[in-house]
């Protein structure tokens, strides 16, 4: 009973990942609740433009937006101050600030971190900034690395977002983990929705020639998952992991939703979760 009061606070507490694509806006105005947080993607193809000008229209729609701002897609210091102005224009009090794949950077940033000390130095701008967590182990980078930028980050950031795991041990060990590291602040874990192998491929054509293949290459994996016969499950994979997630020590916020854009699909399905969960 404790387990499912606490999955049903997490699926309560959720973030909605959509692409700013063309038909986004109406896809979240339709299906996502206004207490809903919802953030925006950025592409290091096309850029930060689509994706802060979703957010301004989705904040104007009365949503809470969380752009995602990526390091390398920043040509410096006077760009940083530029997109913070013209987020706090649109009433912006959250961002989410990875280290971004575009190759080569846009300027003079390669990683999150010193984007993070210029917006401590403009004087925190932002109540909420979220930085990136991987419980699976990340392509390139070594996984005490990761735990170790997570601590550097920690005093210019008020949460993590966990990247995309499948297994519920993984993400029970790397919560254990870099709570033993002493990395305190909250955790949204990263969850796919109920995706379709056939939309997420359709998806993935429809962003762009050059962007589907880096997305296609990178992901490669997930595809064998939601693939395979009686492969992914979000439902499974939170239950399995409940006991991790919902432990007092765990510090879990709540959860991060990878929509791949199906909204609807999306949002049915956590209704239909907390409804089965006694919601």
């Amino acid at each position: 009973m404790a387990a499912a009061t606490g999955l049903r606070a997490l699926l309560e507490s959720v973030r909605y990942e959509v692409l700013p694509a063309k038909a986004t806006e109406d896809g979240v105005l339709a299906r996502v609740p206004r207490d809903v947080v919802v953030t925006v993607t950025a592409s290091p193809v096309k850029g930060l433009e689509p994706t802060l000008r979703l957010t301004e229209r989705l904040a104007a729609h009365g949503y809470r937006v969380v752009p995602h701002v990526p390091a390398r897609l920043l040509r410096d210091e006077v760009h940083v101050k530029e997109v913070t102005a013209r987020l706090r224009e649109a009433g912006v009090d959250d961002v989410f600030v990875p280290a971004g794949d575009a190759d080569p950077p846009a300027g003079a940033y390669d990683g999150a971190l010193p984007v993070l000390r210029t917006l401590t130095e403009l004087g925190g701008p932002f109540a909420h900034v979220g930085i990136t967590g991987y419980p699976e182990s990340h392509p390139l980078i070594d996984d005490d690395v990761t735990v170790q930028a997570m601590w550097d980050k920690r005093a210019h950031a008020t949460y993590i977002v966990s990247n995309l795991c499948f297994d519920p041990r993984v993400l029970g060990e790397w919560i254990a983990r870099i709570r033993r590291r002493e990395v305190t602040l909250p955790v949204y874990v990263g969850v796919a929705g109920p995706v379709q192998r056939t939309k997420l491929l359709a998806m993935a054509t429809k962003i762009g020639v050059g962007e589907s293949t880096r997305f296609l290459t990178k992901h490669a994996s997930w595809f064998l998952r939601f693939a395979a016969p009686g492969g992914y499950a979000p439902q499974r994979l939170l239950e399995r992991a409940g006991p991790a997630l919902t432990a007092p020590a765990a510090g879990v916020a709540g959860l991060h939703l990878f929509t791949f854009n199906q909204i609807a699909e999306t949002e049915r399905w956590r209704r239909a979760m907390i409804d089965r969960l006694g919601g």
